[in-house]
């Protein structure tokens, strides 16, 4: 199903408009006001879950259990960081000392103030997650800030129904008018991203898209930080002992890792290391030919995947399982070497999007630690060794390390969890802003900026730093 909802310019205006009115008022918020508002707008998200589901089924071809389960990801997405937002008021002091070193020092104050307007431009593969009221939604929000959300066109019915349903809770929790908005369209969202009253914008998409309208964003006579989450492989280093020892059941939860949700996550892993001298190609095609895919999100993404995957094997890599001319979507394979990935890595290193993956077979230690090196930034990295690999573990962690943002030991990228010590990042193109975290509670920071009060009186501090 596919629909045209794109806004006019009136309706565009109209949406910053509302949102600059509602920047101070919202931000003068406390914490903990804002955190009623949110757990009202989970309450709502989730008694509407039934209605919103029955129109994401229709536009995504996600299944029922899956889009279930990210609906409750969602509204605990939405208290998490409301309550973070609490626990979390930024307050630093130092006391004025008159016998400092190398000078004396007057009273400063550090705390925290909303960035403003935040636009957001809703992903496709998560409707509920990483949309309308998802991460980037909800952290804008929890930490004071008014959103605009760009609405993904691959679930335009979804959005606009969601978006009701958050902004009527919102609104009748006590939030000013404005707090959140929604605009349709390309042309809208650029011209929202161009505009001096949008402070902030974040992403999560294609790493073109992304990288576009992060030169937009930092084009603009006054640059605003741009939070975009684009491609990322998510290598996978698998080591001689535990491959010997332990391939059927990797190759298991390999194939369940690329295969899940059709493979449209950012946190699929897309490359898999292999040492050559273990065989893989046979039980990896028997468990990918078993496996049920679904059909991908929109057809652009399925024409996309299919272009990626010829991509790939018309820079040299082999097929191993799979027919990506076929008319519906199927699992695919791929296989190449270390030394080619080394040789030539911008042309076998695409991302596909989609349940696609390829196999690097390495020789030795030098042969992967020369492939790893080759390897852009990305969310991602993980490892699977036995005590007898440890050697060659100690000589690529160094390399992962300086590669992704979250390493895993013996587990599989797929599902992050929404905690404090979540990071869900990495070197470009993984994101356009190593520092910062789209998921886990410091999210928020990204939309908070820091400010120093120097020698102020009391009664003019705000309540964090009195």
């Amino acid at each position: 199903m596919s629909i045209e909802l794109d806004s006019t310019s009136e309706e565009v205006e109209r949406a910053l408009a509302s949102a600059a009115a509602a920047r101070l008022p919202f931000g003068a918020l406390s914490p903990s006001q804002r955190q009623g508002m949110l757990h009202a707008a989970a309450d709502a998200l989730t008694d509407a879950a039934g209605e919103l589901i029955a129109i994401a089924i229709e536009e995504t071809n996600l299944t029922e259990p899956r889009l279930r389960g990210e609906v409750a990801r969602t509204a605990f997405q939405l208290r998490a960081y409301a309550d973070a937002a609490v626990g979390a008021v930024r307050a630093e002091i130092d006391l004025a000392d008159a016998d400092a070193t190398p000078a004396p020092r007057p009273d400063l104050r550090l705390t925290s103030r909303p960035i403003g307007v935040v636009l957001n431009f809703a992903a496709s593969n998560f409707p509920f997650a990483f949309s309308v009221a998802g991460t980037d939604t909800a952290s804008a929000l929890a930490a004071g800030c008014p959103v605009i959300v760009k609405a993904h066109s691959g679930h335009p019915l979804l959005s606009r129904a969601t978006f009701k349903v958050l902004d009527r809770a919102l609104r009748a929790a006590g939030a000013p008018d404005g707090t959140v908005g929604i605009v349709f369209g390309r042309e809208a969202g650029v011209t929202a991203l161009r505009d001096d009253r949008v402070s902030a914008a974040a992403f999560t998409g294609s790493t073109s898209g992304g990288r576009a309208l992060f030169d937009i964003a930092n084009a603009r006579p006054r640059p605003i930080p741009f939070y975009g989450e684009l491609g990322s492989l998510n290598p996978v280093v698998v080591a001689p002992s535990a491959a010997a020892a332990r391939s059927d059941e990797i190759l298991a939860g390999f194939t369940a890792s690329v295969t899940g949700s059709s493979g449209q996550l950012c946190t699929k892993p897309g490359v898999l290391f292999w040492p050559s001298q273990v065989p893989f190609a046979e039980r990896l095609s028997e468990l990918l030919g078993a496996s049920a895919v679904h059909p991908l999100l929109t057809p652009g993404l399925q024409r996309g995947y299919q272009a990626s995957v010829d991509a790939v094997l018309t820079a040299g890599a082999e097929l191993v399982h799979g027919d990506p001319s076929a008319a519906t979507v199927e699992a695919s394979a791929l296989r190449t070497t270390a030394s080619a990935i080394a040789a030539a890595p911008s042309a076998l290193l695409e991302e596909c999007f989609g349940p696609a993956s390829l196999v690097v077979t390495y020789d030795d230690e030098s042969d992967l630690l020369a492939a790893l090196h080759a390897m852009e930034g990305n969310l991602t990295a993980a490892v699977f060794a036995d005590a007898g690999d440890h050697d060659l573990v100690r000589a690529v962690l160094p390399v992962l390390e300086d590669n992704a943002g979250r390493i895993l030991w013996g587990q599989w990228p797929t599902g992050v969890s929404v905690t404090r010590a979540q990071f869900h990042g990495g070197p470009y193109p993984a994101t356009t802003n190593p520092l910062h975290t789209s998921v886990g509670t410091h999210a928020i920071d990204r939309f908070l900026r820091p400010i120093t009060y120097q020698n102020f009186p009391e009664e003019f501090l705000p309540a964090a730093v009195r």
